[in-house]
């Protein structure tokens, strides 16, 4: 496959990772996790708030990125981004801080997402109440039946993934387990020394059919920032650069947030091949390139569909496929096992993975896939090791 460079591949590096203790009672507001999250990781960088002038975060993001800079002792920013859609968001930030980096409008950009989302609000609590908007408008369609909740929304999805191809739920447990098994052995997860079989998926209580409780994602307290530079810049600085190779956003036709029931199937993630095809051909690499894959792990079912729409193996084969270990996933036990923080930690994951720090190292690692939130608009990177 040709590449076809779109101006930004090869000019920015990730060069500071950073994050809180991962928790379910942080005991502290949302912009101190996010403080101390950005400080460690300038601090891991070499760099000091004050070569910092540009901030990226979710829309999603409590604490503003004036306050963050503030209370950081930052001083004048030249750059400030929020990205929309949730989770669709962790690698579009790093995306906007390239962006930015390439094109000379910041030199030092801070990427960070902070929240108290065990503690304080709960997104697994479902839809309690909306402001009138579009998107509000959009629920309305599915609100009145029941299907409240995210993991209602994917159930959706996982139940005609099944019914099309033959498969069980066992086919989700082989996520679980494979991820609670790198999870285990992290110190920094919240299930450390705690793996799963597939029969503990199997009877774990059920949430909505056809998922289970080890099928969801954690709801966790925590704060996760990262750094970016110029490629340049990076070379003199503590860590070897993860160089943003590509970077892509995604939405498929009849888009929705999670709720995309009106196209013309249910078992595939249209916005998941957008980003896919863009990656592929901006960096010339394709699904043999990578060495580990660090995918959005909200729910299982959706881990299996991004394997499939990357083209690491056919329809309905994925199940299989993560059976057999036939790739590294989420080596650092994703959201399911070390921390839900919207995808960021998984990011900070796949740099450990390029420098040889990784807790669960891969050998010889030297390109790195990382996806974003899935059933909504997203957006993923290719991270690889300097040249």
């Amino acid at each position: 496959m040709s590449a076809v460079r779109d101006g930004l591949g090869g000019r920015a590096a990730i060069v500071g990772i950073g994050a809180t203790e991962f928790s379910k009672d942080s005991g502290r507001s949302e912009l101190r996790l996010a403080v101390e999250a950005v400080r460690a990781a300038l601090d891991d960088a070499g760099l000091a708030p004050g070569d910092v002038d540009g901030m990226v975060t979710f829309t999603m993001d409590t604490s503003p990125e004036i306050t963050v800079a503030q209370a950081c002792g930052m001083g004048e920013l030249s750059f400030f981004s929020r990205v929309h859609y949730g989770g669709g968001a962790a690698c579009a930030t790093v995306q906007q801080a390239a962006l930015a980096v390439a094109a000379g409008v910041a030199e030092v950009v801070v990427c960070y997402r902070a929240f108290n989302e065990r503690s304080g609000r709960r997104f697994g609590s479902g839809v309690q109440r909306r402001e009138p908007s579009a998107e509000g408008a959009a629920l309305g369609w599915v609100l009145p039946f029941g299907l409240l909740t995210p993991a209602s929304w994917v159930a959706m999805a996982a139940q005609r993934y099944l019914h099309a191809h033959g498969l069980t739920p066992e086919a989700f447990g082989q996520v679980a387990v494979a991820g609670r098994r790198y999870a285990a052995a992290n110190p920094a997860a919240y299930f450390h020394g705690r793996p799963i079989t597939l029969a503990d998926h199997a009877a774990s209580r059920p949430i909505v059919e056809p998922l289970r409780l080890l099928d969801c994602c954690q709801e966790t307290d925590g704060g996760q920032a990262l750094v970016v530079t110029s490629v340049e810049r990076a070379r003199g600085l503590r860590h070897p650069p993860a160089v943003v190779t590509a970077a892509a956003q995604g939405a498929g036709r009849a888009q929705e947030q999670m709720t995309s029931f009106y196209r013309d199937g249910l078992t595939g993630l249209p916005e998941s091949a957008v980003v896919a095809r863009r990656l592929w051909r901006t960096s010339g690499l394709g699904p043999a390139d990578v060495d580990v894959a660090i995918l959005y792990d909200h729910f299982t079912p959706f881990v299996l569909t991004q394997l499939e729409e990357f083209g690491f193996c056919g329809r309905g084969e994925a199940a299989d496929f993560v059976a057999e270990g036939r790739l590294p996933l989420n080596t650092h036990g994703g959201q399911l096992g070390e921390a839900y923080l919207h995808g960021m930690n998984g990011i900070a994951e796949a740099v450990r993975q390029l420098r040889g720090t990784a807790v669960n190292q891969v050998p010889g690692a030297a390109r790195t896939l990382v996806t974003a939130g899935t059933g909504v608009p997203t957006s993923g990177l290719i991270l690889t090791a300097d040249a």
